[in-house]
């Protein structure tokens, strides 16, 4: 009886227990694109009852009423609802914001976040959306510590320099990109095709061996995802540029008020008897930056994917006018990519990623003697036209041979350059066991470009070096090749459920080729641009009017690296690199590379216990040797570079002789990095904090032009001294990045990011018998930059201003400076320090007078989102670069900039500006006057969006974002230039301003639409 009464209750109760299911449907989409998720898992909480969201992210299930249902998916966070009555419940999964576990590519395999054991950061796509840059390095400025990106011009299509943890050489100090995996150009990207950007800053770099002495960024392109429905996104926006910055100049009143007193203070006759009636007169600047200057782009992509394959389709069009001669400086730039992955059987994957550019882009001159030098330097008082209507002439006598009208200068400028690219990657994965696979890769490269520049017959002036007395049109073509084939084998292993293992080993094979032919044309049919081809060109020379070289450059390497870990605790990774580089000779043409990196994640210690504050805290040191072969080719042997004249039949024949004298003994740089770092993450990751100390020590710099014996022959014209591996700088510093997110409510989230990088650099050895180099002008005379052992790479070198001499006294009782060129000095002259003491101020006394790299750099980022609105602001800034001034001609009758108008005019006037004067003064000789300070703070970019409710656009789009922008907004600098942060690029003379093209200000408007 008790058994019965048993079971009895017991079908009673399933019976109640299956009366009370209620049948669930709905969707499970993606939070941020409204996209369904297919394969999502929706699951019964604490039941066996689960389902898989089908192709459209549609379920359906059976749940007890009052149960809860866990919708979960890889890379979002699972969200939890209560069921009560039968309906449908539709749930955005939102992406997961545990970091921790995302996975990072690291090079030839990938790792996740918390066991990385390098110095390791990333950009997401995310970032890139808002950032909205046209070239994929400006987004690295300010989102990631220890990376410095510099404007060489702010030109449309433009390059950029990208330093990371500062300058290892006096050579080419940029990094390496890897696409995909093989070596590639990170300037001809769309942002938009880009998922992840990261950034190997360490000894984590040395399994690219030879080429990652300076730092290595890996793209990892967008991919379709397996069983979605076709997905599009189009991204498109429009808006209008302008400089960020004008220059004050002297307008017609102060200029000539100012020259009459130069020219009276040398007693001759003022040039401008009457400066009543001359008013501003003009202003270059405005004549040539253009107002409201367009740029366009539209871009798209097509993704999806089934079972056994995935896609991606994209395409993009980007249209920029220059904001100096809008109509001369254009940039057209045109991608497409098709991405494709394939599982041929349960063992063998394939994927390719091909990406084809082109682009046209046409220049104005820029620098010293361009278009926005001139508009500094012409003087106010000069109309743009005369009265007949032509461009007006400067003349020669008082304002030299090299100013001129700057708008003839622009409209006489004709040049056109064409590029195409196709590029990418083919692959297969093969499992030869569980745990066992075997990748092979070819990426290659296949670049061609074209250009023209007419030279126009045209007459600026007596005497002006722009003039022509011949038109003239040069034509050239270059054609670039390369390849990278990889073979790697990856062993993973989990022994005893305790010892993780991870190894790898490769080889690869690097081959880069080209060739480039160049002719000059003379008489021009009409002198006309759309005459301007070689074939219409009949004109001779006497001189050789061509030009051409080819180049084949090989590399062959091998690799290994092994990453094991105990338990999640304890982590070590080795890696050794063999690579042979056919740049050197057969003496040094071998080198090894090896590194060790570790970790100990300290809060995975059974001691640590469940910590609420701090949640994961990760302690990491990495050392080890990497290569640097980025030189020009052929060093170790003597090529036909120089110059030679022969007398045959006498007459005088121009030849070909020895240029650079051989080195059969130089081999790459190497750079020893060590850095000791910490991953801290508290209150459940909400916070985060990774800091780095380093140090890098680069050996063996490629140093150019060794003195030699000139029996040997460098005294010939375009003869040299050989290369030798004779130089070593070290840079040292500190990073910390922070990051803090956090939601309010159901509606408000914030996310705060902050870096900042303290770094000291230092040349250790400069073995050329002098213990220096030194490249950079200024005023077309002295060389003022210099590489020198125990100073920074490339600081300025002169003489410092210690004041101005106010009256005769201070000359007499001061060191003499006779010595300097100018015989005698007057009041109102510079006083210059004399540094070594020795009571006369000669050559001798010239000094530090500061550097082009900045002591500390930082960003600070802020995103906020409410509902359906979202705001983002990016800053940089750059502390302790100084600048010099030379963007401005010393000729006599040359404009000023308006802080003249405080010059030295008597005793205590002033004691920081000289008086104005024709005659000779060592006020122009290179001193700490024209040194600024160039630190900045600039608002990068800051963006306001709206994304409309979904169910007002859902007959038309899954997501559709609205949003307005600026970039380049403002920037807070002393730098009385045109850009704070602008940069010849090149290592010894980066920080010479002769007129920099300032980064335009862009306000737009843009649409994200999602399908």
């Amino acid at each position: 009886m008790k058994s019965k009464l048993l079971l009895f209750t017991f079908l009673l109760l399933s019976a109640f227990s299956f009366a009370q299911d209620v049948q669930i449907t709905g969707q499970v989409t993606e939070a941020a694109t409204g996209m369904p998720i297919p394969g999502a898992n929706v699951a019964v909480k604490n039941a066996a009852t689960a389902v898989a969201t089908d192709l459209d992210g549609n379920y359906s299930i059976k749940v007890p009423k009052g149960g809860t249902l866990v919708f979960s998916f890889i890379g979002f966070e699972t969200v939890e609802k209560s069921v009560t009555d039968s309906g449908k419940v539709t749930v955005a999964l939102k992406e997961t914001s545990k970091t921790l576990d995302e996975v990072v590519v690291i090079g030839y395999g990938s790792q996740k976040k918390k066991e990385i054991t390098g110095a390791v950061s990333t950009v997401s796509a995310e970032t890139l959306d808002k950032l909205r840059p046209v070239k994929v390095e400006q987004a690295l400025q300010g989102t990631i510590s220890g990376v410095n990106v510099t404007t060489t011009s702010g030109a449309p299509g433009a390059g950029l320099t990208v330093r990371i943890r500062g300058i290892g050489t006096n050579g080419d100090a940029s990094p390496i990109a890897i696409i995909d995996g093989y070596q590639g150009d990170l300037s001809l990207l769309n942002p938009a095709d880009i998922e992840t950007v990261t950034v190997l800053k360490d000894a984590q770099a040395a399994i690219y061996g030879t080429i990652g002495a300076n730092g290595v960024i890996l793209i990892t392109t967008k991919k379709g995802r397996k069983n979605q429905k076709p997905k599009l996104s189009f991204n498109t926006y429009a808006g209008f540029q302008e400089t960020s910055r004008k220059l004050p100049v002297l307008n017609a009143t102060e200029y000539a008020a100012l020259v009459n007193e130069a020219y009276a203070n040398n007693g001759d006759a003022v040039p401008y008897p009457n400066v009543s009636g001359l008013g501003k007169g003009t202003n270059w600047q405005n004549e040539v930056f253009g107002k409201s200057v367009p740029l366009v782009n539209h871009d798209f992509n097509l993704s999806g994917g089934s079972e056994k394959i995935t896609y991606t389709v994209s395409g993009s069009n980007l249209d920029q006018k220059g904001i100096v001669s809008p109509d001369k400086a254009i940039f057209r730039r045109n991608t497409a990519r098709i991405g494709f992955t394939a599982d041929i059987t349960d063992n063998l994957k394939f994927n390719t990623n091909l990406i084809y550019t082109a682009f046209n882009r046409k220049t104005i001159s820029e620098n010293r003697n361009g278009v926005l030098f001139n508009a500094l330097n012409v003087p106010s008082t000069f109309t743009p036209y005369d009265a007949n209507g032509d461009y007006t002439q400067v003349p020669t006598t008082g304002y030299g041979v090299e100013l001129v009208n700057p708008i003839a200068q622009s409209d006489n400028t004709f040049n056109n350059y064409n590029y195409r690219k196709l590029n990418g990657t083919f692959g297969l994965d093969y499992t030869i066991i569980p745990g066992l696979t075997a990748t092979a890769r070819f990426g290659f490269n296949s670049a061609n470009d074209d250009g023209k520049t007419f030279n126009k017959m045209v007459n600026y002036g007596d005497s002006k070096v722009f003039n022509q007395s011949r038109s003239s049109v040069n034509q050239s073509r270059t054609n670039n090749y390369d390849y990278t084939s990889d073979f790697y084998i990856t062993y993973q292993k989990t022994f005893a459920e305790a010892h993780n293992l991870t190894a790898t080993v490769g080889t690869t094979a690097y081959k880069t080729w080209g060739n480039f032919l160049s002719a000059t044309g003379y008489d021009i049919p009409n002198n006309s641009w759309e005459f301007a081809d070689i074939r219409l060109a009949n004109g001779l020379l006497n001189a050789k009017t061509t030009d051409s070289y080819a180049y084949d450059e090989r590399r062959l390497s091998h690799f290994g690296r092994v990453q094991y870990d105990y338990k999640g605790r304890y982590l070590l990774s080795g890696m050794l690199r063999r690579d042979l580089s056919s740049r050197f000779g057969p003496n040094n043409r071998v080198g090894y590379f090896p590194s060790a990196t570790a970790g100990w994640v300290v809060s995975n210690e059974q001691f640590y216990g469940n910590n609420s504050v701090m949640n994961f805290a990760k302690i990491r040191a990495s050392y080890g040797t990497l290569g640097n072969d980025m030189i020009g080719n052929n060093q170790y042997l003597s090529v036909l570079g120089g110059e030679a004249v022969y007398v045959f039949n006498n007459q005088l024949t121009s030849g070909t002789a020895t240029g650079v004298l051989a080195n059969p003994n130089i081999k790459w740089e190497q750079a020893q990095k060590f850095d000791v770092g910490a991953d801290l993450n508290f209150f459940n990751d909400k916070l985060t904090l990774v800091a780095d100390y380093f140090i890098d020590t680069r050996k063996d710099l490629l140093i150019q032009s060794i003195p030699v014996s000139g029996i040997l022959g460098v005294g010939a014209p375009g003869a040299q001294g050989p290369t030798a591996n004779a130089g070593s700088v070290r840079n040292s510093g500190f990073e910390l990045a922070l990051g803090y997110k956090d939601k309010v409510g159901e509606d408000f989230s914030y996310n705060v990011n902050y870096n900042v990088t303290f770094l000291k650099n230092k040349v250790v050895a400069v073995n050329n018998s002098t213990g220096f180099i030194e490249t950079g002008t200024f005023n077309n005379a002295e060389t003022i930059a210099r590489m020198q052992v125990g100073q920074p790479m490339g600081y300025f070198y002169g003489y410092q201003m210690d004041g101005i001499f106010q009256n005769q006294a201070e000359i007499d009782a001061a060191p003499s400076q006779s010595g300097l060129g100018a015989t005698t000095t007057a009041p109102g002259d510079i006083r210059y320090k004399d540094v070594n003491g020795d009571g006369k101020i000669d050559a001798k006394d010239r000094t530090n007078l500061g550097d082009p790299i900045p002591s500390a750099t930082m960003g600070f980022n802020l995103t906020l989102n409410y509902k359906g609105f979202d705001f983002s602001a990016y800053t940089f800034a750059s502390i302790g670069n100084d600048m010099v001034r030379a963007y401005e001609r010393n000729v006599p009758l040359g404009n000023r900039m308006n802080y003249w108008l405080d010059r030295w005019t008597g005793e205590g006037s002033t004691n920081s500006m000289p008086r104005v004067t024709t005659g000779a003064t060592n006020n122009n000789l290179f001193s700490s006057f024209f040194v600024e300070d160039a630190s900045y703070l600039r608002i990068q970019n800051v963006q306001l969006g709206y994304t409309l409710n979904n169910e007002w656009v859902k007959k038309v789009a899954s997501k559709v974002r609205i949003y307005v922008g600026a970039n380049n907004l403002f920037t807070f600098t002393k730098y009385r230039g045109f850009d704070p942060g602008a940069s010849s690029g090149s290592p010894i003379g980066s920080g010479i301003d002769y007129g920099f093209y300032p980064v335009a200000r862009t306000y737009m408007v843009g649409a994200n639409l999602n399908f």
